[in-house]
């Protein structure tokens, strides 16, 4: 007599691959990523670029709270406060958005030939924009919670001393910062085109971003809302006392923004996007 199957006899999951793709595996992904990129519209591209603004400026919000806290030391203070800005790039690549400094990236892209340089230029143009937006309407919420006032006004002193110190630095050390800066932020996010799960992601993040802002290196899109927030609480009065405060303003916004934004893009496009292209594309091509 046949012997019969066990027909409720649960079948063997498969699970993914959980090993991460390798550096080869990144740059084809990475240029794929670019692609569609430079597809998207417009508006997809905008309001991506907003919430890109929003969430990096969240990081930032979470950073002031914890270096607001008299009682850490100068190492504590900005290490702890250097994690908890992580959490925007965690959110920028696992919720979805799109962040110029990152976009970097798309240089590889450009390179495959994947899409002309006006597609690659419209791109960066528009996202800039819109991370600014972000920045700016997370500004104008913090302001309606009146965020500034938290520990009896420790976090507006807080903002504007952070700000004044941004806007303060001769314009050539923030280029050279911004260059770093992006190295470190161009690495997580293209360690996270390798990650295959959500943790994989956060852990890619958190390290470098930790790295960059304790360090003190000069992110554009964070400034976007770090020194508008500063602007902001310094004519509210929050500024601590014997706070230098004379660099905040306008001006010193726009040279500081220039400065970071440039030194990002050496950062990102030339020491680890077109590197990796180099080393994998090119001899793929």
């Amino acid at each position: 007599m046949k012997e019969q199957t066990n027909a409720s006899a649960s079948p063997t999951p498969v699970y993914p691959d959980p090993c991460a793709l390798g550096p080869a595996a990144i740059e084809k992904k990475a240029a794929t990523i670019g692609k569609g990129k430079a597809n998207l519209t417009g508006a997809q591209s905008f309001v991506l670029a907003m919430l890109a603004g929003f969430f990096i400026g969240i990081g930032a919000m979470f950073m002031l709270l914890v270096k607001s806290d008299a009682s850490l030391s100068f190492a504590a203070s900005s290490v702890f406060g250097a994690m908890a800005f992580s959490v925007g790039l965690c959110l920028v690549l696992v919720a979805g958005a799109e962040l110029f400094t990152g976009n970097s990236l798309m240089i590889i892209g450009r390179m495959h030939g994947n899409y002309s340089w006006g597609k690659l230029l419209r791109s960066w143009g528009i996202v800039y924009v819109g991370n600014l937006c972000g920045s700016l309407l997370l500004v104008a919420l913090l302001v309606g919670a009146n965020y500034a006032g938290m520990g009896k006004g420790a976090v507006g002193a807080t903002m504007v001393s952070v700000a004044a110190a941004k806007t303060a630095l001769p314009w050539g050390v923030i280029f050279f910062r911004g260059i770093m800066c992006n190295v470190l932020v161009c690495l997580a996010v293209w360690m996270g085109f390798g990650a295959k799960t959500v943790i994989d992601k956060f852990l890619c993040a958190i390290l470098p971003v930790t790295c960059f802002v304790a360090c003190g290196f000069e992110h554009c899109v964070a400034n976007m809302f770090f020194i508008p927030m500063g602007l902001v609480a310094n004519s509210m009065g929050l500024a601590g006392e014997g706070a230098a405060t004379a660099s905040l303003t306008l001006g010193g916004f726009l040279s500081n923004l220039t400065a970071a934004t440039l030194g990002n893009l050496v950062g990102g496009v030339i020491l680890i996007g077109l590197s990796y292209w180099f080393v994998y594309g090119r001899a793929s091509k």
